[in-house]
């Protein structure tokens, strides 16, 4: 276990090196909060009918939204996909540990390290300025961060399966950007889950990926009770299961089939 810490805190520092480019996420990130605020607004303002959400569940919703984005398995590990595309991974395999726990923590450092940098000061600013609120006690806080902790080893073990197809691809390219587009949809970062069409929500309903966001948001706003907030929790650990044990197998394929070229 001390090794794969060592990789998590190996690469956490590199990470916490990026300040400049955390600081443009973060205004961007605040830029395009306000306006889904304002579109929500605006919907709100315009329509009578009963909504699945209030809209300061809503408000709350939108700016974790943005705080955790970082958080989201949006891409695949640049160093990895150069290992691939040089024949650097068969390093990987030399090394004494498992190939696929060191990518997993790296995955976790990828996804942590990005969103400290710049979810503390725009959960701040949201708290001050922008609408958003505390959790309405101390139960559906405590939820929270078990379900954040639920949410990264989601996201993690997405973005390791992402970084193991590299083995079957030339650049990554294709899956970097088809898969962010379907998660996007099914974790509720564009829409909340509970605004989809029953039909539809079932379907999402069905995949994990609104373990990263939906659930977790939900939790912190009280429009999940702290009381149902356990199977957010255990819903979240089976899918990390399910993940892990897909990504060992696609890994063990990967590697058996892998021919190194180099250069």
């Amino acid at each position: 276990m001390s090794a794969y810490a060592a990789v998590i805190g190996a690469r956490f520092r590199v990470l916490l090196q990026y300040r400049a480019a955390a600081f443009a996420g973060f205004v961007t990130q605040i830029f395009w909060g306000w306006i889904r605020l304002m579109v929500f607004q605006a919907f709100y303002q315009s329509s009578a009918a009963p909504q699945p959400m209030s809209l300061p569940q809503v408000a709350d919703y939108i700016w974790l939204g943005q705080a955790m984005l970082a958080m989201f398995p949006w891409n695949v590990d640049g160093e990895i996909r150069d290992m691939v595309r040089t024949g650097r991974v068969a390093y990987e395999m030399l090394r004494p540990a498992d190939v696929y726990w060191v990518w997993f923590c790296r995955a976790v450092a990828q996804r942590t390290a990005p969103t400290l940098l710049r979810a503390v000061p725009l959960l701040a600013l949201a708290l001050v300025f922008f609408g958003m609120r505390t959790p309405p006690g101390a139960a559906e806080a405590l939820w929270f961060a078990a379900c954040l902790a639920g949410a990264l080893l989601i996201s993690s073990a997405v973005s390791t399966i992402l970084n193991i197809t590299l083995l079957w691809t030339v650049a990554g390219d294709g899956i970097a950007r088809l898969a962010p587009s379907l998660i996007l949809i099914t974790s509720g970062m564009i829409v909340p889950v509970p605004f989809f069409p029953v039909p539809i929500r079932r379907v999402i309903e069905a995949l994990p990926f609104r373990g990263v966001n939906d659930l977790p948001f939900r939790v912190y706003s009280g429009h999940i009770p702290a009381t149902q907030a356990w199977q957010v929790l255990t819903q979240q650990l089976a899918w990390t299961m399910v993940l892990v044990l897909f990504g060992r197998w696609l890994m063990a394929r990967g590697l058996k089939r892998m021919v190194v070229q180099g250069g």
